[in-house]
């Protein structure tokens, strides 16, 4: 007698690490990938960088992504504490040996050259978390006090660098955390008040190139073939591509080498020539609708740990969007941090799939238990 062994189909393998995946978040995901796609295509052109080169960070950038939506958050409760260990000690080690360019002491060479402070980006907020979920229901504002010394840490470690626009996001992430968790409203009145008298005395340690940031903030036509050449330009890209555009692979300011950058930090200005505010309109309601996604994720989250990570990495790609775009149309200072899923990159665009497959893990979870 034989005996006949059903072996299961490819999709019926698959479906244990494919379902509870959020559809919305990935569906916006897509979106924004497309659109990155699009724009980088054209803003690629003429350099020396192909377009096959983003095309397999993004690919890795998926990978990292699937693989990280297979962790159950409460394996990521457990590394939490060792990982944060290590981005701070990778960072002490900058410090005292990194390797040095333009003048900024950030990579470090371990056989591989690594950044560490963009392991800060997500090890923040799984350390604080943590920290959270370990005293639910008994935190006092001495809590939120260690709180911010776990914070002010890494973001000092990464100013000493120096790279503002990292220690920025690096903040970011730390204070939603701390904010999701609870914070009274009137420490942060008397935090921003603090700050802004403070404000001086950090003017005194900034370095000269930051000051001049700031300056060409509040008038870049004082220098504009200088510091505030970068400025001048991307604001007229946006402003000349109106309302529907100038057309896709035909704006002039970006093909003619006019933005800076047109391809990281200023792929924006790209945006804007060639699409006009129909392209803005599209590209903003995207992140919307991922953000809201994202939070909603985390409104529904069983644990304070998964509320508290999911809304935290959320306003990540927030930080990320409303600084880019902030700097590049000239309302915040110019610092390096790229456009979500747009700018070309493959250690940003890592993290950010790295935090996405956080939200998906999350998400993922609450459904496999409802079910």
């Amino acid at each position: 007698m034989n005996t006949v062994i059903d072996r299961p189909s490819l999709r019926q393998r698959l479906r244990p690490y494919v379902s509870g995946f959020d559809l919305p978040l990935l569906c916006a995901l897509l979106m924004l990938v497309a659109i990155g796609c699009i724009v980088l295509f054209s803003a690629l052109q003429g350099q020396p960088i192909h377009f096959s080169d983003q095309l397999r960070n993004l690919l890795f950038g998926l990978l990292v992504l699937f693989t990280v939506a297979q962790v159950p958050p409460q394996r990521l409760m457990q590394i939490a504490v060792p990982l944060y260990t290590l981005g701070v000690a990778l960072l002490v080690a900058t410090a005292a040996f990194g390797l040095v360019r333009k003048g900024a002491r950030r990579w470090l060479d371990l056989g591989v050259v690594i950044q560490p402070s963009e392991i800060m980006k997500i090890a923040m907020p799984l350390m604080l978390a943590w920290y959270f979920q370990k005293r639910e229901g008994l935190i006092r504002l001495r809590d939120y006090g260690i709180a911010g010394l776990l914070l002010a840490i890494p973001v000092g470690l990464i100013m000493k660098q120096p790279d503002l626009g990292t220690a920025m996001l690096v903040l970011s992430t730390g204070f939603f955390v701390i904010f999701f968790a609870g914070l009274s409203w009137r420490v942060l009145l008397a935090g921003a008040v603090a700050a802004a008298a403070a404000a001086p005395v950090l003017w005194h340690f900034m370095h000269d190139y930051q000051r001049q940031r700031i300056l060409m903030l509040l008038d870049p036509q004082s220098d504009p073939l200088g510091t505030g050449f970068n400025i001048i330009q991307s604001m007229i890209a946006i402003g000349s591509g109106g309302v529907w555009g100038q057309g896709y692979l035909h704006g002039t300011q970006a093909h003619l080498n006019f933005v800076p950058e047109s391809h990281t930090d200023f792929v924006f200005a790209v945006l804007a020539e060639e699409w006009g505010l129909v392209g803005n309109v599209t590209l903003v309601l995207s992140y919307v609708f991922f953000i809201g996604r994202g939070l909603y994720i985390a409104s529904q989250a069983p644990t304070l740990f998964s509320r508290l990570l999911a809304a935290s990495i959320t306003m990540i790609f927030f930080t990320y969007a409303f600084v880019n775009m902030g700097m590049v149309s000239g309302i915040l200072p110019v610092v390096g941090v790229p456009l979500p899923f747009v700018s070309y990159g493959g250690t940003a665009l890592a993290t950010l799939m790295l935090g996405t497959g956080i939200l998906l893990s999350i998400a993922r979870s609450r459904r496999l238990v409802q079910s």
